[in-house]
This record gives structure tokens, sequence and C-alpha cells, in this order.
């Protein structure tokens, strides 16, 4: 119950399904049995699209959406950060840990212990030795200097994130899903790099099931130098 002073104080209104429903609000759907309210719930539930700028951007590198049960999922594209891994020459590399500090720093204000998040995306890093062909080749190489690599690790430990697909691949093991269009034969150099993941919330490790990295997309007419990576969860 507010008071009519303190209408004029209320926060700013945040639309998740516009005209419909407010973040932190409660909407009715009503009507007689069986017209199908059950099913425009669900519906909407399942279709609460979110994101947000970074770094004083309008550039679109992050979006989400809530599904029904409330399980997040966030697709984040981390910039590249161009050829020279030197934030005091190059804007792109310094944009890049700009990034990844302010994601860390955000996850940092979101995390809950049972919150059931998927994050997903083209992170333009390969944090493992075993994520890349050469290890000590690529040490000066943006993608995976140490700098980046330590970044990510920030990211990761801000809201105890698990990597969905080492959950089954061991560390050991090498595993890649991006080779250059540089290779005239990719599979005979197989100068790969691991740059795209899938990380989950400790709440739902317990509903992986399998994960999948598609090489042989790679061959494909016109392919991407990035392959699908795919995670199954039961949900």
């Amino acid at each position: 119950v507010y008071r009519w002073a303190d209408l004029h104080q209320l926060p700013k209104r945040e639309s998740l399904i516009k005209r419909l429903l407010d973040r932190g609000a409660m909407s009715i759907i009503f009507g007689p049995s069986n017209c199908g309210k059950s099913f425009v719930a669900l519906d909407l539930a399942c279709h609460i699209a979110l994101g947000r700028d970074w770094c004083g951007r309008t550039d679109a590198r992050h979006v989400s959406v809530t599904f029904a049960g409330g399980v997040e999922l966030h697709d984040f594209y981390v910039p590249s950060g161009g050829d020279e891994p030197d934030p005091d020459i190059n804007d792109k590399f310094a944009h890049k840990l700009q990034f990844l500090d302010e994601m860390a720093a955000w996850w940092r204000d979101q995390a809950r212990p049972r919150a059931k998040c998927i994050l997903v995306g083209d992170f333009n890093i390969a944090p493992l030795e075993t994520d890349v062909w050469s290890h000590k080749q690529l040490l000066d190489v943006v993608s995976h200097t140490p700098v980046e690599v330590d970044r990510l690790a920030q990211v990761k430990a801000s809201h105890g994130w698990v990597d969905a697909v080492r959950h089954f691949v061991p560390e050991s093991e090498q595993l890649y899903s991006w080779w250059s269009y540089r290779a005239r034969d990719w599979r005979a150099s197989n100068r790969g790099r691991r740059l795209d993941h899938i990380w989950v919330t400790r709440p739902l490790t317990k509903n992986l099931t399998t994960a999948s990295v598609f090489a042989d997309a790679r061959d494909w007419p016109k392919a991407s130098d990035h392959v699908p990576v795919v995670v199954d969860i039961e949900i």
C-alpha cells in the first residue's frame, strides 16, 4: 500500500513482457475454464528476453531468456580483442579486458546459491593448455594470453560456473571448436582452439547428460570457422 506522496518515488519500471509484466510485479490471467490460460502463461514464461549494454556500448553482446521454472539462459559474445595483446596500444584488446572485468563484477552481484543459470557463447578465449594446438606458441597470441585466461577465470569464479563440456571431456584431452580459414587443410594442420563455451551453475550439474563438439561441420560448404558445441541438459 502506497501513500499518494510515495507514488512519485517509485522505481522505474522494467518490462519483462511489454505491457503485460514488469520485473518484480505480478500479472493475473483470468478467463473461463478450458480457454487456454495455462498455455498462454507457459508461452509467456518461455519468452522473457532481456540483455544489457557493456562498456558503455550498444553492440548487442548479451541476450538472456528466462524459461518456465526459473532457468536463465545467457548468451555472451566477448570481443575478439584484435591482434596485439597490449591494451596500451590496442583499443580492441583494452575493450576485451574491460568487458571481462564487467562480466565478472556483474555476475558476482547476480550470484545466488540456488540459481539455475546457463552461460553460452563465443568467449574468444581458450583457457586451458589443451584448448589450443600449442600452448607455448600461443602464449603471446590473443585468445590464449595469460591476462585473458586470468580474466576468464575470474568470470568463472564469480558465480561458481562449471564448464559443461569439460564435465564430460577430461582436461587432459585436446579439444577445439575453432579452426582458422588460413589453413588449406584444417584437419591435417589441426591448429585449433576452444573458443566457444557452455557453462552452468552448480545446481544444474546433475542435469547434464551429454556434450558434443561437431567438428565435421567445419567441412560443410561455406562453413564457419567455428563449429557447433552442444550440451544436453534435462530441465
